[in-house]
């Protein structure tokens, strides 16, 4: 374990996606909000131990990078298992939050004020 907190984990993130660097869902996003889907149905047996301590979090609320904070794990890394997850029907996602830009006009005014300091 290095002093800065980070641990290092003896299987590569790449070995845990099955070399997949991306997840299937493009709106995964840090902040997205995940909720373990409640129905009875369990893990199949061949689902890691990451992806049971996924859903064991996932009780209640939480973001993706909070879940990956908890989990001590790389966001990129949750993000692929997390949309693992979604696709076979365990995880839901709550929300993906929509960025609105402000109003051009808006963005004008507010460069003419600072150009003005």
């Amino acid at each position: 374990m290095h002093s800065d907190g980070y641990r290092d984990h003896p299987v590569r993130s790449y070995v845990l996606t099955g070399g997949r660097a991306h997840p299937t869902r493009n709106t995964l996003r840090p902040e997205t909000l995940l909720r373990a889907v409640d129905d009875g149905r369990e893990l199949p047996g061949t689902a890691g131990r990451h992806e049971r301590a996924l859903l064991q979090t996932c009780r209640g609320t939480l973001a993706l990078a909070e879940l990956a904070a908890y989990l001590h794990l790389p966001v990129s890394l949750v993000a692929v298992l997390v949309s693992d997850l979604v696709d076979g029907g365990y995880l839901a996602v709550l929300s993906t939050p929509v960025h609105d830009l402000p109003d051009t006009d808006l963005l004008e005014e507010v460069l003419d004020g600072l150009r003005g300091l």
